[in-house]
């Protein structure tokens, strides 16, 4: 395996074609889709890419809550998150037997995750930063694996359109693509949603979406750039860089967007939006965003999502119907169709890895990249809308934007930090 000090240049079109011909060479070997694995055996065979504490999380439910699998392979570009990821999945009984990762099987580096999809693997979970997405997703498909992958689906609309085209491919390979939009995998949310359907909250008006917490500084760390060229040096921070994490309207509040567009079964026509970076000096994200989406049948919903210390804390969706009110998030309705969701729902992590192993065992495959992708172009559109100051159109920004953040090439070495957003000044591509 090479090491990050050792990979050679490669452009973004080679890292995608490179990716896609050695992924069809590993799929030449024996990888298939449809149910297949493990050479007909009842063991799923596991390979993580991406181990820091996301990937760490939902491996750890994989291994606790589903029997029959095992983790053999992992990646990730710091030696150090492997070793940390391997140290905690250990700790947990249940799971220690199921790790049967090498030495040999732990790769870093830009290119580990071709090395972990050759490594005779049946299912990835990639929970990586969120702009090698549809690079990973690509490779994964091409080489027949069942994939797990976490949100948000890029960070841009070129890596939105990549997501799009290879959602077609996973249809013609017949593999399993499990998101981690958690909230749809939910019994709660799944009974919720579909009461507003059936007409429980009359016809939808409006609704509203929030992700607004706390300064994310004590779940992300920050690291010194000690010896890492500057390109390590942002992914190893990956979070608080625009180009890798998309901004936490993206990264984190598209939980929430997901949930309105499932509920209203469509998705923005336009928004307009803004925010400001008031008190983060970390990166080159923004701590606050608030957008207006403009949906088909005039909807109107308002999304804000905020990242600042000391605040009120909001997380959750409300949908505003002409019958009554759904808080989506609590599982209950308000007016002339009152009622609310008995119990509590298991953990949302255990709930989607158990999904995802279910349905390649019963060779039933499900797809749902295309709504993670279309979930997360909204989310684009509001934080290109907030930077910019402009209205930002669906069709515009799935068509014809041009904006694509990738580097030149990917291997060690300086790559310069983007200035901070500034509306009225920022442009528009």
């Amino acid at each position: 395996m090479e090491t990050s000090s050792s990979v050679s240049t490669v452009s973004r079109r080679d890292f995608i074609r490179t990716s896609a011909a050695a992924a069809a060479s590993i799929s030449a070997l024996g990888a298939v889709g449809g149910g297949v694995y493990a050479a007909g055996s009842d063991t799923v065979r596991l390979g993580l890419v991406g181990c820091g504490g996301q990937g760490t999380r939902d491996m750890d439910a994989c291994l606790k809550s589903v029997p029959g699998v095992e983790l053999v392979a992992m990646g990730d570009m710091f030696a150090d998150r492997i070793q940390a990821s391997l140290e905690i999945l250990k700790k947990a009984p249940e799971s220690a037997a199921k790790i049967k990762v090498k030495p040999d099987t732990c790769f870093t580096g830009f290119d580990a995750y071709k090395k972990v999809l050759a490594s005779n693997v049946d299912a990835v979970l990639f929970v990586t930063p969120p702009h090698f997405r549809p690079i990973h997703f690509r490779a994964a498909v091409e080489a027949g694996k069942h994939i797990f992958m976490e949100k948000p689906a890029a960070v841009d609309p070129a890596g939105v359109r990549s997501m799009l085209e290879t959602a077609d491919l996973a249809d013609k390979k017949g593999v399993t693509v499990v998101c981690g939009t958690q909230r749809r995998h939910q019994p709660m949310y799944q009974e919720t949603v579909k009461r507003i359907q059936d007409g429980a909250i009359g016809t939808i008006v409006a609704a509203e979406a929030y992700w607004m917490g706390s300064d994310m500084l004590g779940y992300w760390k920050w690291y010194d750039q000690e010896k890492l060229s500057g390109i390590e040096w942002q992914i190893r921070n990956w979070p608080w860089y625009v180009w890798l994490s998309g901004d936490h309207v993206v990264e984190q509040h598209v939980h929430n967007l997901d949930v309105i567009n499932w509920v209203l079964g469509k998705y923005p026509q336009q928004c307009l939006g803004m925010g400001s970076r008031a008190v983060r000096n970390l990166g080159n994200i923004w701590d606050n965003f608030t957008v207006m989406f403009e949906y088909p049948d005039n909807v109107r919903v308002t999304s804000m999502s905020r990242q600042i210390n000391n605040c009120m804390n909001r997380i959750g969706e409300r949908v505003i119907g002409t019958k009554g009110v759904a808080d989506v998030d609590k599982g209950k309705i308000s007016g002339a169709n009152a009622w609310e969701y008995p119990g509590q729902d298991k953990e949302a992590k255990a709930l989607e890895q158990e999904f995802f192993i279910k349905t390649i065992r019963d060779g039933k495959p499900v797809n749902e990249a295309r709504e993670m992708a279309k979930s997360t172009l909204g989310a684009i559109m509001g934080r290109m809308s907030a930077y910019s100051g402009r209205a930002i159109g669906w069709d515009w920004a799935l068509k014809n934007s041009k904006l694509d953040m990738s580097p030149s090439a990917y291997q060690p070495g300086e790559y310069p930090i983007v200035p901070v957003a500034v509306p009225g000044q920022s442009q528009l591509t």
